[in-house]
C-alpha cells in the first residue's frame, strides 16, 4: 500500500514543476514579443509617405506637406524633419507645385526661420515651382512666418491668424527660500552670467537687456513678413506687428491672408488638379505608441516657462 505521504510529496513535486515550465513559456513568450516589437521600431520608418486613396501618379498633382503642431527641435515640426521633406516636394518632376497644409500654434524663431529659409531657396531653386499655404485651426505667430515664404496664404474663416509678435515668460522665486529657510549659494565668472536669475529680484539692466532682445527678434519677424507679404498688407503696422491675432475673414481684410478656401479648393482654382501626393512629416512608431496623437490647440495664451518662446 503506498504512502499517502510520498504520494503528495510527489504531486506536489509535479505541480510545482508544471508551475515553473509554465511561466518559463511565459517569459520566454514576453521576450520574443518585445525583440519583435523593439525590431518593428528601429526599423520603423519616422517618416513616410501616405498619398491619398486612389492616387494615380499618371494624372496631374500637387506635393503636399502637412505641418502641424508645436514648431521645435525635437518635433514633427522642426527643421531637422521638414526641410528634407520640402527638399524631395520641390523635385518632384511631375508635380505641379507644392501646398503647405499648416496648423500649428508657432514656436521656436529659429526652427521657423530656418524652415522659412529653405522655401525661398527651394522657389529660387524651382522657379515654376508655386507655392501655397492653406491654414487650419491655427497659422500663428513661428507657423505664420513659414508661411510669409510661400506665394499665397489661404485660410478657414475662423482659423486663428498673425500673432506677431515675441514672448518671453518666467517666475520670480526671490521670496521663496527665505520662507522655507534655505540660503543659495550662487558663484559666476562673468557678471552677466546670472542675468534673469530666478531667485534675484529683477533689476533694470536686465529688463533693458531682455527688451532689446525681444525687440530684435521681433524685428527680424516683421522684416520677414514686410519681405513676403509685399504690398498685400492693409493694416496699420501698428496692429498688425503688436502681436494681436484674428479669425480668417479680419485677416484677410488687414492682408496677411490672401483668401478664405480649403486644401481641396485650392488644389482645384489655384493648380487645376484634384489629387496630392503627400510628403508630409509622420512621426515614429514609438512616439505614436509611447505619446499618442497630440490634437491640443495652444495659441501661446497660456505659456510655459521657457527662455525666449517667441509666437514664431
Amino acid at each position: 500500500m503506498a504512502d499517502p505521504l510520498n504520494n503528495e510529496l510527489v504531486d506536489a513535486l509535479i505541480l510545482d514543476r508544471k508551475r515553473d515550465r509554465r511561466w518559463r513559456n511565459i517569459r520566454f513568450f514576453i521576450m520574443v514579443l518585445f525583440a519583435l516589437l523593439y525590431t518593428f521600431l528601429l526599423v520603423s520608418p519616422s517618416q513616410q509617405d501616405a498619398d491619398e486613396p486612389g492616387f494615380n501618379p499618371k494624372k496631374p498633382y500637387v506635393s503636399l506637406v502637412r505641418l502641424n503642431g508645436e514648431i521645435a527641435e525635437d518635433k514633427s515640426f522642426s527643421a531637422n524633419k521638414v526641410v528634407p521633406l520640402l527638399t524631395r516636394a520641390f523635385a518632384d518632376k511631375q508635380s505641379k507645385g507644392v501646398v503647405l497644409a499648416i496648423n500649428s500654434p508657432g514656436g521656436s524663431p529659429v526652427q521657423a526661420s530656418i524652415i522659412h529659409d529653405k522655401i525661398l531657396y527651394l522657389k529660387n531653386k524651382y522657379p515654376k515651382k508655386k507655392v501655397t499655404v492653406v491654414a487650419s485651426d491655427a497659422l500663428a505667430s513661428g507657423a505664420y512666418l513659414v508661411a510669409t515664404a510661400a506665394d499665397k496664404i489661404y485660410v478657414n474663416e475662423d482659423t486663428l491668424t498673425g500673432s506677431i509678435g515675441v514672448i518671453m515668460s518666467g517666475f520670480g522665486f526671490e521670496d521663496t527660500l527665505k520662507k522655507i529657510g534655505v540660503t543659495r549659494r550662487l558663484f559666476t565668472a562673468g557678471k552677466n552670467k546670472a542675468r534673469m536669475d530666478p531667485f534675484e529680484p529683477l533689476n533694470p539692466a536686465d529688463v533693458a537687456k531682455m527688451r532689446t532682445v525681444l525687440d530684435d527678434v521681433h524685428q527680424h519677424f516683421i522684416n520677414d513678413v514686410v519681405q513676403g507679404r509685399k504690398n498685400k498688407l492693409r493694416g496699420n503696422p501698428s496692429e498688425l506687428f503688436s502681436g494681436d491675432f484674428w479669425i480668417g475673414d479680419r485677416a484677410v481684410e488687414l492682408g496677411i491672408a490672401d483668401g478664405i478656401a480649403n486644401v481641396w479648393e485650392v488644389l482645384k482654382s489655384d493648380y487645376n488638379v484634384t489629387q496630392y501626393k503627400n510628403f508630409s512629416p509622420r512621426p515614429s512608431f514609438l512616439n505614436a505608441f509611447v505619446k499618442g496623437v497630440d490634437s491640443e490647440l495652444n495659441l501661446g495664451l497660456t505659456h510655459e516657462t521657457s527662455p525666449l518662446r517667441e509666437e514664431l
